[in-house]
């Protein structure tokens, strides 16, 4: 008996700003910025938008793919950087909209961008054990970035929502490895609304060492190579870190094309790897294999190795848009409105 994806969804907020929007207000070169990045817009959450609502839609889209009541879901978590609430859960929201309240156990999850990827874990231990017959986990960021700094031009806003279970299994769950260390490449203490990073450190020896290291301990339980895969999807901080990363453990960009949806939106966070995941599942087909590694700041990195069922073919794929069609819903903003969505600027009271 094993686990897996039983259905998905994803939300992303159609408003958009290109760095050279960006670069323009603080005197720099935001197009440099943007292909130095590999990143052509980001998206931008609405005034009436934050993690719950994008978690909302996120859960919504996800159970309008399938025929299950969401009294059966046993357990709601939802992993982020930017929960509405310090204390006040975003799960217990999202389990109400959905109908699933009163669920078994419902709980925010913290650990940077893996967050949801950590919840896709937890859910699977409840499920394989048999304590509840199926499980939501999200991610889902507005993620932050202070006015000028190199974080502007790529923190945006998104998420994701995967039902596990066991049955009705679109999406197998063979293994999932982690590898985790104390690496202090990006933080945000509290209290503070804007977090700090360690510059190029987060690229070495902080994200391409643990999503390396996770990556290689996925191949060795998997008994696999890059060749093995169909797709393959990573944790996206820009265009730039997951296509390195794929090209040095072997995978084409054929492969992982599919699910870099960084170039268009941006980074999503905790949302990332599972948009670009969802974005897969919306164009994989029966005895496709699906490699995913996941990273999170602090650091760690979560893999999945995912093989894809003829249940696919029963999920309603068409009644929800595609994560290519949320991509190509947008409407672009000057920085001004940009900055008003975000709160970057203070409105006073007449």
């Amino acid at each position: 008996m094993k686990s897996g994806i039983v259905s998905y969804g994803g939300y992303i907020p159609r408003y958009r700003i290109r760095p050279k929007d960006i670069g323009t207000v603080w005197g720099a070169d935001g197009e440099a910025m943007g292909r130095g990045l590999n990143i052509r817009a980001k998206s931008v959450p609405g005034p009436d938008e934050d993690v719950i609502t994008i978690s909302v839609e996120a859960a919504r889209a996800c159970m309008a793919k399938v025929d299950i009541d969401p009294t059966e879901i046993g357990a709601i978590y939802v992993g982020s950087e930017s929960h509405p609430y310090a204390v006040k859960p975003t799960a217990t929201i999202v389990a109400e909209a959905i109908g699933s309240a009163p669920v078994l156990t419902a709980a925010d999850f913290e650990f940077a961008c893996k967050a949801g990827t950590a919840a896709i874990q937890a859910t699977m231990g409840l499920t394989l054990s048999k304590m509840m017959k199926y499980g939501l986990a999200i991610g889902s960021d507005t993620s932050q970035g202070a006015p000028g700094d190199a974080l502007e031009y790529s923190a945006s806003a998104g998420g994701a929502a995967l039902l596990i279970g066991v049955d009705r299994v679109a999406a197998e769950i063979a293994h999932t490895v982690s590898y985790t260390t104390d690496t202090p490449d990006f933080w945000r203490r509290e209290g503070q609304r804007y977090p700090s990073h360690g510059g190029r450190f987060t690229g070495e020896p902080a994200y391409f060492k643990h999503v390396s290291a996770c990556a290689q301990l996925l191949f060795k339980r998997a008994g696999t190579t890059a060749e093995d895969y169909d797709y393959a999807v990573f944790h996206q901080p820009n265009g730039k870190f997951p296509v390195r990363a794929a090209k040095q453990l072997g995978f084409k960009e054929a492969q992982i094309d599919t699910g870099l949806c960084v170039r268009e939106i941006g980074n999503t966070y905790s949302g990332a790897i599972m948009v670009g995941l969802c974005a897969i599942l919306d164009e994989a087909e029966a005895g496709d294999r699906i490699f995913a590694v996941g990273y999170g700041s602090g650091a760690g990195s979560d893999g999945f190795d995912l093989t894809v069922t003829d249940e696919i073919t029963k999920l309603r794929r068409d009644a929800t848009p595609t994560i290519k069609e949320l991509i190509a819903d947008q409407e672009f903003l000057d920085y001004a409105t940009y900055a008003k969505y975000r709160g970057k600027i203070l409105m006073r009271e007449a």
